[in-house]
């Protein structure tokens, strides 16, 4: 029997939120939750309890389920330490080099500021899972309302010695509009332009293409790639560093 699983759960318009489920101990956590209603009709459909939310950064639609969820079953709140103002009543905070823990299932913390100051993510793996809320996409990255381009680059490399197997649950369903940039990007890139066809299936079925894959972002999404030669070639920018193409990227995508 495999150690755990992850349930994903559509809400508010674009956000995705994720059950987590420890089988042995039967401990349940929720990520993220934007809202209660189709967590609670999820976990009800299922006959399980609530044990532990947990947020990756204080944004209203990473959190605005929490207090009806902790009301509810009682569970526990754990988040970034970095954001303890932001987010209400947090009963355990966390910060890189932490271990969370859902039942027996052990949780890795990174720091990775970018979107917001304090944000952070976490993976776990029992389940080759990285939880990276807002900061890295399928295809894409979070917008940087409160860091610098630097500050996210640093953060997105944190992820790129993951295993290739590593499935990504990010906090949006951005892919198609975030693949129709990235292919502006690196128009001769094949593997893209497969997984952009790939991605217009799925859409078209409305099904989710979370999760994507650590080693499929890593041969195509442009903000991982901001140090691949064939990226700088492709904009021009031979010559740069890693960071000044990254912030190219991101402001090409501000603007798309």
């Amino acid at each position: 029997m495999a150690a755990g699983e992850v349930i994903v759960i559509p809400c508010l318009s674009d956000n995705y939120t994720y059950l987590v489920r420890c089988h042995r101990s039967e401990m349940t956590a929720i990520i993220d939750p934007g809202e209660a209603a189709p967590v609670i009709k999820e976990l009800q459909d299922r006959d399980w309890q609530l044990d532990l939310v947990i947020n990756t950064h204080h944004h209203h639609d990473h959190i605005g389920g929490n207090a009806e969820l902790m009301k509810k079953y009682g569970a526990k709140l754990l988040g970034p330490t970095a954001e303890k103002a932001r987010i209400p009543d947090m009963d355990e905070m966390v910060a890189e080099g932490d271990q969370v823990l859902i039942g027996e299932l052990e949780g890795r913390v990174f720091d990775v500021p970018g979107h917001t100051s304090g944000h952070i993510a976490f993976y776990f793996p029992a389940i080759t899972a990285l939880f990276s809320g807002d900061s890295l996409f399928a295809l894409g990255c979070g917008r940087l309302f409160e860091g610098t381009p630097e500050q996210m680059w640093q953060s997105l490399q944190k992820f790129r010695n993951l295993p290739n197997s590593t499935q990504v649950y990010c906090g949006h369903e951005y892919t198609q509009s975030n693949a129709k940039f990235a292919k502006t990007i690196e128009p001769d890139n094949a593997i893209l332009a497969a997984r952009c066809q790939d991605i217009d299936g799925l859409r078209a079925r409305n099904i989710p293409t979370i999760p994507s894959r650590i080693d499929v972002e890593l041969a195509t999404n442009p903000f991982l790639r901001a140090d691949h030669p064939d990226v700088a070639t492709a904009l021009g920018m031979e010559n740069a560093t890693p960071t000044e193409i990254f912030t190219e990227i991101r402001k090409r995508k501000d603007n798309f």
